[in-house]
């Protein structure tokens, strides 16, 4: 770039002015307004001038060419220091604020103990210092960001050919953008202790580099946390926001291309129960589904998994807001939390008290329309519903694809034997482990040995209704519905009250249920045979059951 008399080589575009060059407007003899910029020493002592904010005041072809004769511009040797950044500022942190401050005042973490004490913080922090997380990229070498934890990921285990170990993530935003870090290993034990949800904290001296698409699309890059990373609590956070949120309202979202990542706001005017489905890899994982609606008058059906589903509590319709969220076609149009989505219940930003006030006034009155179509076993017209005797009389299942349907059905027999295993304790893996010695237990999948145990629940169980029978298979969330237990408790009973676990089969016979199942044709060992799986249970509804055998008594009789 070049002023006119002088010439410079060392500017460097931040991520977010990236579009600029994709949309051919800085081109060279354009002119342009430097808004906002960090000036930087690299290591060797070269200079860089990182470009946050720009804006193009004439084109090159008004421009016309090279304004002037410029030479290279040469520092003189009082100017070998940058000048201050236009990086925010903030305060400075005090002694004690520190993180080995923290332990020795006697206070400890709220997740455990920590294996390793952190380098020691600076006690102070030079507001020169402090860069926007909209600014870091891989060419910064010093760089301080101050930021708040917007969500933290629970320690996942992983385990391959090129060995195994542990991680954990977690998300920083400050007013200008978010950014996504990781710590493997040792890290894990150093840190995940130290930071908590919802407060803010100066990061320092993590490797930055650029950010895989499938893991993160929060910001071009991401972070990850080394042995001489610091952390340190910031007591000063009025300037740091809750969530940093470009929502976009519930009525755009049929304009939007499926598969696109959005965040979403809305009152959840109601909410489903919690249920089990089964993967296509033949996982079992939770699910609640809420309905948020916003000041479209629209409604959205948003899906939230696993712990997400069952901690949420719908009391109250309270305002949910999602950032990161996945756009699905699934029944028109719907939404669903992603691994590294972040939800918050009534969070306190503007756009959440502005929800809030506008739906108790007269949001609660409206009569909103839907863009997703509901799927509910209560619901008689939109469920599939087959008597045992339609389905084999149909052949359901029997194609290349899986068939659902919804029966009400009695329970005549289940087979308790072998339904309780021992299985592999990691998150995500219900392999069968093998007794060691020493009072170890090995998984085969996960290639590693562990201390304990897992209960899994795998049920079979024969069901009937007057006109025909069917073998069924439950798995850990439908057995336990069908039980009214927990795997921990019969894992407790088998092992304590044998007379106590098997009364519990017992009273699970010629109990009534509506039975939401998947007919699917399976090949093993080249013998294909056609195996039936509960993915729901649920009490019967008999005010709903009777409307539906009357409707369909009235169209027998047309």
């Amino acid at each position: 770039m070049s002023d006119g008399r002088h010439t410079l080589s060392s500017f460097v575009l931040s991520s977010q002015q990236t579009s600029l060059v994709e949309e051919n407007l800085l081109v060279p003899h354009c002119v342009c307004m430097l808004k906002k910029i960090t000036n930087h020493v690299l290591s060797g002592g070269r200079r860089a001038i990182l470009l946050l904010d720009v804006e193009i005041i004439k084109s090159a072809e008004e421009v016309g060419g090279k304004i002037g004769d410029p030479v290279q511009f040469k520092p003189r040797a009082d100017q070998s220091t940058p000048p201050p950044t236009l990086a925010p500022r903030s305060a400075s942190v005090s002694p004690s604020s520190s993180y080995n401050s923290l332990h020795s005042s006697g206070q400890s973490p709220s997740r455990g103990s920590v294996k390793e004490t952190p380098p020691v913080f600076p006690h102070q922090v030079s507001p020169t210092k402090v860069f926007p997380i909209s600014s870091l990229n891989p060419y910064l070498t010093k760089w301080t960001i101050k930021g708040r934890v917007t969500k933290k990921c629970d320690i996942h285990t992983w385990s391959n050919s090129k060995g195994e170990g542990k991680l954990f993530s977690l998300y920083i935003v400050d007013q200008s953008g978010e950014i996504r870090i990781t710590a493997f290993n040792n890290e894990v034990d150093m840190f995940f202790p130290l930071v908590e949800e919802g407060k803010v904290y100066y990061i320092s001296k993590a490797s930055i580099k650029a950010a895989k698409r499938q893991f993160s699309v929060l910001n071009d890059y991401e972070m990850t946390l080394q042995a001489n990373t610091c952390i340190v609590p910031c007591h000063d956070s009025q300037d740091v926001p809750a969530l940093h949120c470009c929502f976009v309202p519930i009525a755009e979202l049929e304009s939007k291309d499926t598969g696109a990542v959005i965040d979403v706001i809305g009152v959840c005017k109601s909410a489903e129960e919690v249920s089990s489905v089964i993967t296509k890899t033949s996982r079992e994982v939770t699910k609640r589904a809420l309905h948020l609606m916003d000041t479209s008058g629209k409604v959205v059906t948003v899906t939230l998994w696993g712990e997400e589903a069952e901690r949420f509590d719908p009391s109250g319709q309270p305002v949910v807001a999602i950032k990161g969220a996945y756009l699905s076609d699934f029944g028109g149009r719907s939404v669903s939390v992603m691994f590294n989505s972040t939800v918050a219940v009534n969070p306190d930003i503007p756009e959440a008290l502005r929800l809030r006030a506008w739906f108790d006034q007269e949001g609660h009155t409206l009569n909103s329309q839907s863009l997703t179509k509901i799927h509910s076993v209560g619901g008689a017209a939109s469920v599939n519903w087959k008597t045992l005797s339609d389905v084999k009389s149909e052949h359901m299942g029997q194609g290349e694809k899986a068939e659902c349907f919804s029966c009400l059905a009695t329970v005549l027999y289940v087979r308790k034997e072998n339904c309780l295993y021992q299985a592999c304790p990691a998150d995500y893996c219900y392999k069968k482990v093998i007794e060691q010695r020493m009072g170890l237990y090995r998984c085969e999948k996960c290639n590693r040995e562990f201390p304990s145990f897992k209960h899994r629940l795998l049920l079979h169980a024969n069901i009937a209704d007057f006109g025909d029978d069917q073998w069924v298979t439950c798995f850990q969330g439908t057995a336990e519905a069908l039980l009214g237990h927990s795997v921990e408790t019969l894992g407790r009973l088998r092992e304590t009250d044998k007379a106590a676990f098997d009364e519990v089969f017992q009273r699970a016979n010629f109990s009534t249920h509506i039975f939401k199942n998947k007919m699917k044709l399976e090949t093993y060992n080249d013998e294909s045979r056609l195996k039936a799986t509960v993915m729901e249970i649920k009490p019967v509804d008999h005010r709903e059951y009777s409307r539906r055998l009357i409707n369909n008594i009235r169209k027998m009789a047309v």
